[in-house]
């Protein structure tokens, strides 16, 4: 739903003081230099002041009312619990049922600004936070929200939840509560200084609720949240209606204002996306964001679309692409060489699929932080050579001296040279050809791999790719499997190459442990996809975590994604700055776009 630190840690305030003589004032305490502030900005100050009215990217005379209609092509649900690793969750519980204690802007790198929390307090250094929650604050029972039930959340997420949440709030080191409505964080590394705004993203969970039940497994059980809307009617595994709490107890904050507008919100499950297209055209549901360049060429087309009820739209976004490609999963033997993940990626030609099957419409991606500020570019200079130095003997000679582009087949040579390529490097991994397969040298063992994936649409990329290895006696097997099973062996590492998408933000953070550091390896169900373990990228995730600024947050992330793209983790695919969206045209939207793009909460239906 993904967020910087300090380069070294600042002297506290007590550590001055012993060396400084001082008159008749007793010392200050750190709390009481940390005064009530209404939001925070991972960097500088946040640009809404208190007390705002609404979001500038929002129409807060947006009038409440009608039935929005979604699809989820997925093979259908069996747990109404998002934060356990357990079981598929059905769409949508996370956004329409728990409210968190800060809420994120979308127009800002990274800022925050109070919802069941009033007010926090942080001192310079960041070493604690305070969250001050708000009296009016209420569950859909009624209950009050209190510091225990924040405290709750963050034990409970963090031993029983999904171990995202304890790798994302691991520099937490104790939990106080002060008073009913007030309540502490402490942390071992004071030079995290993102950390108060993402345990503002944290979900806030019922105690009473969970008193008599066991986290996890209540199955398809209704249960008791905070957010604007509650569950209403279900069919399990096929759909799901959300409806809208009329008197929320957070209607008319300045970051609820103009947003959650419909009465009701139905997902519907499909098990086929063409079915689902077909679906979307005959009125089956009121809202689609493509991902098929076929589909965006070539279906949207007819007397609906002429006449203008159905709309089309490509609407501009600012956010970072993150990165999509075919992932190697390095535990396994036959990926553990990066000459050979190396060598694999000049067999993918882009350049055709991007012809032949896209119409033209995507850019290739050269960047873990592409469409950003934030991606690596040229040689390594001035300070992001600095930071990259200590790590030179440690580094490929690449990471300073060639500027990371994946292969290209663009001018005569085409393919061919690629493959040709391709052979050196598995030559120098110690491959060769035998009986027109290639096997290692030494073991006899063919270079023999599968491709998992769930959606039938992307066969028509991944078999080109396929036979282009074939030519170098690779043996490629391609896996299509249903969703559940997808997730379940993507939880498990249980493949040799995927095809995934890395998300990022404008803010990178804590979450790169999640991706990339050693830690989280091993950790079942973490987002390293590809088993990263490089103690110089655990270095440099640190420093990110830990930049004290903006600008030194730049370089150190380009720094890492330099370091990762040489690392040939992946074989990047392509991106889009736009978001491809077709909806009916009873739906309505505010007149500016976030820099994050289409969020339909921000949406509202035609009287």
């Amino acid at each position: 739903m993904t967020r910087t630190r300090k380069a070294s840690t600042l002297t506290s305030l007590f550590s001055v003081m012993a060396f400084v003589a001082m008159p008749v004032f007793s010392p200050v305490s750190a709390t009481e230099q940390a005064e009530p502030k209404h939001g925070i900005a991972m960097h500088g100050e946040p640009n809404y002041p208190a007390g705002f009215s609404h979001f500038d990217y929002v129409n807060p005379q947006a009038p409440k009312g009608g039935t929005l209609k979604m699809a989820v092509v997925a093979n259908g649900f069996d747990s109404f619990n998002p934060f356990d690793i357990r079981g598929v969750a059905a769409a949508g519980i996370s956004n329409y049922l728990y409210d968190t204690l800060l809420e994120s802007s979308d127009d800002e790198p990274f800022s925050a600004y109070g919802l069941i929390a009033e007010s926090l307090e942080t001192p310079e250094d960041r070493s604690f936070v305070v969250f001050n929650l708000r009296e009016q604050a209420r569950f859909q029972d009624g209950e009050p929200i209190t510091a225990e039930d924040v405290k709750f959340s963050f034990e409970t997420l963090t031993t029983k939840g999904h171990p995202f949440f304890r790798n994302y709030y691991a520099d937490v080191s104790k939990v106080t509560i002060e008073s009913p409505r007030r309540v502490r964080f402490d942390f071992s590394d004071t030079s995290n200084r993102e950390l108060p705004l993402i345990l503002g993203q944290m979900p806030i969970l019922p105690a009473h609720y969970w008193e008599d039940r066991e986290f996890g497994e209540n199955g398809l059980t209704p249960p008791v949240g905070s957010g604007p809307y509650r569950i209403g009617s279900f069919e399990t595994g096929r759909s799901i209606t959300y409806e809208r709490i009329e008197d929320y107890w957070a209607k008319d904050l300045g970051v609820r204002k103009g947003r959650f507008n419909f009465d009701r919100i139905t997902y519907d499950y499909y098990t086929d996306d063409t079915v689902a297209l077909e679906g979307f055209k005959a009125g089956s549901f009121d809202f689609r964001l493509e991902s098929s360049a076929k589909n965006w060429a070539t279906a949207y087309t007819g007397g609906k679309f002429e006449n203008g009820t159905i709309l089309k739209e490509a609407i501009e976004h600012h956010r970072p692409t993150g990165m999509q490609g075919f992932a190697f999963n390095t535990r396994r033997e036959v990926f553990s060489d990066p000459l050979v993940r190396e060598a694999l990626a000049y067999g993918f030609d882009f350049e055709w699929a991007n012809k032949n099957l896209f119409y033209g419409q995507y850019t290739r991606t050269d960047s873990y932080f592409e469409n950003s500020e934030l991606a690596s570019t040229g040689l390594p200079q001035g300070r992001e050579l600095e930071i990259l130095e200590p790590f030179r003997d440690r580094l490929v000679e690449d990471v300073f001296t060639e500027e990371y582009t994946p292969p290209e087949t663009d001018g005569q040579a085409g393919l061919r040279q690629n493959l040709k390529t391709a052979l050196e490097l598995l030559r120098k991994a110690g491959y060769e050809i035998r009986d027109g397969k290639m096997v290692h040298g030494k073991t006899g063992e063919p270079l023999a791999f599968e491709i998992l994936l769930f959606q039938k649409s992307f066969e028509r990329v991944v078999l080109p790719f396929k036979n282009n290895l074939a030519r170098l006696g690779i043996d490629v097997t391609v896996r299509l499997v249903d969703s559940n099973q997808y997730i379940q062996r993507l939880r498990e590492f249980d493949y040799d190459m995927i095809t995934q998408v890395i998300g990022q933000s404008d803010s990178p953070g804590n979450e790169q442990r999640e991706y990339w550091h050693s830690s989280t390896a091993d950790a079942k169900g973490s987002r390293n996809y590809m088993g990263v373990s490089d103690p110089v990228v655990d270095a440099l995730v640190e420093m990110v975590i830990q930049a004290p600024n903006r600008e030194e947050l730049v370089h150190r992330t380009r720094a890492l994604d330099r370091v990762l793209l040489n690392g040939h983790y992946v074989i990047p695919h392509w991106h889009l700055t736009r978001d491809r969206v077709a909806y009916w045209n009873f739906l309505q939207r505010p007149a500016e776009t976030p820099k994050n793009g289409v969020d339909l909460n921000n949406w509202w239906a035609k009287p």
